[in-house]
C-alpha cells in the first residue's frame, strides 16, 4: 500500500486510492495535476492550508474536509472545490462514500498547536488499511491509542514532536509501515528522517518517502 502514498514538503501528502487520489495538506505544489477527489486540511497555518496548492491540486468535483474552526477560512479556497465539509476530533464520518476518522492533534507543553483550537489528525479507511496522518501534534495520549496500519508522523521538532519522540510513538501503536514527515524544510534536517528509522523498532517498518533535491 505505501507505494500509492508519496509524501512531498512539510505534511504534503498524496494517496492514491479506490476512492480517487486524496490529498493532505498540499503545499507549495509544483505541478498541476487537478485530480484530487478529496482534500484533507489538519489546522489552518499557511504550510498546511494553502488555497494556492489546493488550486493546483483540485477538480471540478473535489470534496475539501477541514476543522470545523476553519469553516470561515476554508472560504479562500472555495471557488477550487465543489463542497467543503467540517469535521471535529475525535469523529468517525463518510464523506462521499471515504470513510474518516479525526485524531486530536496539539502540543502538550508548546504554544504552538493548543488542543482547544480543535485541530485534527486523520485516519483514511482505504484498500482495507487504516492510514494515520498524525498532523502536527505531540505524542498526545489520543495518538498513543491510534489504531492503523500506516502511520505518517511528523519528526522535525519544534512545532511538533522530534524524531525521538515520534519513534517512541509508532513504536507504541506499531502499524506495519511508519513514514516521517513535516521535516527538512521549515523545521528540522533531512537527518531527522534517517534518525527516526534508525530508532524505530521491530516489527515495525520504517520507510521515507520524502526527496530532497
Amino acid at each position: 500500500m505505501t507505494e500509492k502514498i508519496d509524501v512531498f514538503l512539510q505534511n504534503s501528502i498524496r494517496i492514491r486510492s479506490d476512492n480517487g487520489n486524496i490529498y493532505i495538506d498540499p503545499f507549495e505544489m509544483r505541478e498541476e495535476p487537478h485530480d484530487a477527489a478529496f482534500i484533507l486540511i489538519t489546522h489552518d497555518h499557511y504550510d498546511h492550508f494553502s488555497p494556492g496548492s489546493i488550486a493546483k491540486a483540485a477538480k471540478a468535483d473535489t470534496v475539501l474536509v477541514v476543522p470545523e474552526n476553519m469553516a470561515k477560512k476554508a472560504g479562500e479556497a472555495a471557488q477550487y472545490v465543489a463542497k467543503t465539509v467540517t469535521v471535529k476530533p475525535c469523529e468517525e464520518i463518510t464523506v462521499d462514500g471515504l470513510e474518516l476518522e479525526t485524531v486530536p492533534a496539539y502540543n502538550k507543553l508548546k504554544p504552538f498547536h493548543p488542543k482547544s483550537a480543535g485541530w485534527v489528525g486523520y485516519i483514511v479507511k482505504t484498500g482495507g488499511k487504516r492510514i494515520y496522518i498524525a498532523g502536527d501534534t505531540d505524542a498526545t495520549k489520543e495518538a498513543k491509542e491510534v489504531k492503523c496500519d500506516i502511520a505518517l508522523v511528523p519528526v522535525g521538532g519544534f512545532y511538533t514532536m522530534d524524531a525521538k519522540a515520534a519513534a517512541e510513538l509508532v513504536n507504541t501503536i506499531r502499524p506495519e509501515v511508519a513514514i516521517p514527515v513535516h521535516y527538512g524544510t521549515a523545521v528540522g534536517t533531512p537527518k531527522d528522517g534517517e534518525t527516526f528509522v534508525k530508532l524505530v523498532k521491530e516489527p515495525v517498518r520504517a520507510e521515507i518517502k520524502i526527496v530532497f533535491e
